[in-house]
C-alpha cells in the first residue's frame, strides 16, 4: 500500500492542454476555461518558431489542428499568428499566457530543440520560474533545459522524468531493494534527478498484451524515494476515482470538468496552492 506519510490531502489536478472539449487545445480560451473551473495547474507543450518565439503548441507541424501546414521551427511568428486551432482560438505565445493568466501555473513539455534555450531565457526574463514544472519525453532536452535554468536563476525548478527516467523507475520498482539508489548513480550523467513521474496507467507494446504500469507496488516504491506519481491522460470519472484511491498524487485530464466535480465530491476542490 501507499505510504500514508506521502499521501496528499489535495491531489494535483492538471488540465491537459487546458479545457477544450471542442478541440481548441492549447489556446488562451482553453486555459481560461480551466482557470474558471478552479484549476491552478495546466499542462501544455512548447515549440519555438524560426525567429525564437516560444509557443504553447503540441505538434511539430501546424497540419493536425490548423488549416495551415509546415514545421513550427521553420516558420516565423508572423507566419503563424493568424492560424486558428480547430477553427477557433489562435496559437498563443507562452509569454502572453504567463502575462495574461497570472494565477495559473504551467506544466511545460519541451518538444523541440530550440526551446531548450529559448524557454529558460523567457522564464528568466518574465520572472516566471516559480510558476512552472519542466518536463520532456526527451531526457536530453529536459536535462539541458533544467541546467540552463539553473545557470540563469541559480536554482532548480520542479521537474518530471522523461521516458528513460520513467522506464528506469519502473524497472527498479520491479527489482526492489536498493536498486534505485544504485541506478541513479549509474545514470546520473544522462538522467537529471526528478521529483515527479508522469506516466500512463497502462502500456501495450506492439503485438503484445497490455501491461499495467501504475500499481500499488509502483506507487509505494516511488513514494519511498520521494517521487510523486501523476497519471495521464485520464478522462473517465470511475478511473480517476480508482487511481485516487490507489494513492496517486495527481491526474492529468482532458476532462477538467469531470475531475473538478469528482474532487469536489471528495471535499478536495478547489485546490489550495501547492506544488503538483
Amino acid at each position: 500500500m501507499t505510504s500514508r506519510a506521502h499521501r496528499r490531502d489535495i491531489p494535483a489536478a492538471l488540465a491537459h492542454r487546458g479545457f477544450c472539449p471542442e478541440g481548441a487545445e492549447n489556446t488562451v480560451e482553453a486555459f481560461r476555461a480551466a482557470r474558471d473551473l478552479g484549476y491552478e495547474w495546466v499542462e501544455t507543450d512548447v515549440n519555438t518558431t524560426a525567429d525564437g518565439v516560444v509557443l504553447s503548441f503540441h505538434d511539430e507541424t501546424l497540419d493536425r489542428v490548423t488549416a495551415g501546414s509546415g514545421k513550427v521551427s521553420s516558420l516565423s511568428w508572423e507566419q503563424i499568428r493568424a492560424e486558428r486551432v480547430a477553427g477557433a482560438g489562435g496559437i498563443p505565445r507562452l509569454a502572453d499566457l504567463l502575462t495574461e493568466l497570472p494565477g495559473l501555473k504551467f506544466n511545460l513539455d519541451v518538444k523541440d530543440e530550440a526551446s531548450v534555450t529559448a524557454l529558460p531565457a523567457l522564464l528568466h526574463e518574465l520572472g516566471a520560474v516559480e510558476r512552472v514544472r519542466v518536463t520532456s519525453f526527451s531526457e536530453s532536452r529536459r536535462r539541458r533545459t533544467l541546467r540552463r535554468i539553473r545557470e540563469l536563476e541559480g536554482r532548480s525548478v520542479p521537474t518530471s522524468s522523461g521516458k528513460e527516467g520513467m522506464r528506469l523507475l519502473l524497472v527498479c520498482s520491479w527489482l526492489g531493494g536498493p536498486s534505485w539508489r544504485l541506478a541513479r548513480r549509474a545514470v546520473a550523467r544522462w538522467i537529471e534527478p526528478f521529483d515527479t513521474v508522469q506516466i500512463p496507467r497502462c502500456y501495450r507494446p506492439r503485438g503484445g498484451p497490455e501491461v499495467r504500469l501504475v500499481t500499488p507496488r509502483f506507487i509505494d516504491f516511488a513514494h519511498r524515494h520521494g517521487i510523486d506519481v501523476h497519471v495521464w491522460t485520464v478522462n473517465e470519472t470511475d478511473e480517476m476515482a480508482e487511481l485516487l484511491e490507489l494513492g496517486v498524487d495527481g491526474i492529468v485530464t482532458d476532462r477538467a470538468d469531470r475531475l473538478a466535480s469528482l474532487l469536489a465530491r471528495r471535499g478536495q476542490w478547489p485546490p489550495r496552492s501547492r506544488e503538483p
